[in-house]
Parts: C-alpha cells; structure tokens; sequence
C-alpha cells in the first residue's frame, strides 16, 4: 500500500466472526462529514439495540486527521482505540466502523477484546480492495488528428481517465489527472501549445 495516498470504501461491507460465544459484527461505511459518521453509528446502534455493546470509530480529514472513538461500555482502551488503529494503519479516511457484540457468557480479558475488536475490523477491510482516494483535476485538450496518437502516448502514464472525446474540426478530450501531477502536465503541454500542437485548459471540478 503506497503510504501517500488516503483509501476507504466504495459501499458498505460487513464481517461476523465468533470468539469464545461472543458474536462481534463489524459493519465499515464511507461517510463525507462527522454529521455523516454520527448518523452512521446511532442507526448502527439503533438496529442493534439488544446488543451488548456498539463500538465505534471514524476517521476523516484529507489526510486523516479528524479521528474519535468510544468503547461504548467496553473496558477503558479495549475496542474503539484498536479499531481506530486498525483503520489509521491501513491509511483509511472517510470511513466509520462500529462493531457490535453481543455477549456469549465468557469473558475474553483485555488483551483478548482488543484483539477481537482489531480482528474484526481488519477481516473487514480486507474483504476487498480498498478505494485510492486522490485530489483530481480536469484538462480541456484541443489537439489536431495528425498529433492526437502522439499526445495520447506522451501522456498515458499521468492521467487517470478520458471523461470525454468530442470528434469535429479538431479531437477535443476531457481528461482527469491527479492534481499533484498538475505542473508536470502543464509544463509538457505548454511546450505543445508553444509549438501551436495543441491548445489545453485547466477546468475547475464543480
């Protein structure tokens, strides 16, 4: 996992395991704002009411530096903490988790609820792959029919996607790049532009 990019998830996913009778459900959720999370975990906690404890944690921030978490009665630094941990190890962002366990008569200690909470998640996330989150940008390229394949070659390595390809007096593509690769891009097809190739834009994302 390359550590200067945040993930999350693209859909809710859910994972049940059992350990020692007691049930642990872990349900992980995207969520864009601390509103968002906090919705997340009351109804989390409201469809599992009967449940003996509803844990959580959430991270969010572009860089992951808004974080809370709550053992929600566990003993003092066994559940929300690990879950956050697990997350914030993964580089996750834009992402809440609540597990919830309903109790099966046996007590697991400290070290075995942390690990079951830290479990938990982790089988989770690693249901599937996680989404890469990146700040992107769009460019407006105005190229002619005799440069386009040239372009396309040139640049294939620093754009994410074509959004679109209009066919007229001249090929006009939409592509979206990764923000940071921004300048490199510009640089490149400034020089085009200079030597009348092409004509490009920047187009501000709504």
């Amino acid at each position: 996992m390359n550590e200067k990019y945040f993930y999350s998830i693209g859909h809710p996913r859910t994972t049940t395991i059992k350990i020692k009778r007691s049930v642990f459900i872990c349900t992980l959720e995207y969520v864009a704002s601390v509103e968002a999370a906090k919705k997340f975990i009351s109804r989390k906690s409201k469809e599992n009411k009967t449940a003996t404890h509803n844990c959580w944690a959430y991270v969010l921030g572009e860089k992951g530096e808004v974080f809370h978490c709550s053992d929600a009665g566990e003993p003092s630094g066994t559940a929300g903490k690990p879950m956050l941990s697990t997350l914030q190890r993964h580089y996750m962002t834009h992402i809440a988790a609540v597990v919830t366990r309903y109790f099966g008569g046996v007590k697991l200690g400290v070290r075995g609820l942390i690990e079951a909470y830290s479990t938990s998640v982790e089988n989770t996330i690693d249901l599937e792959k996680l989404k890469k989150l990146v700040q992107t940008a769009s460019l407006v390229i105005e190229v002619s029919y005799g440069f386009n394949e040239i372009l396309l070659n040139q640049i294939k390595n620093n754009i994410i996607r074509i959004e679109d390809t209009v066919y007229a007096e001249k090929i006009v593509h939409t592509i979206e790049i990764e923000r940071e690769n921004y300048v490199k891009m510009e640089k490149r097809l400034s020089e085009y532009q200079s030597q009348e190739k092409l004509k490009f834009s920047y187009m501000p994302k709504v």
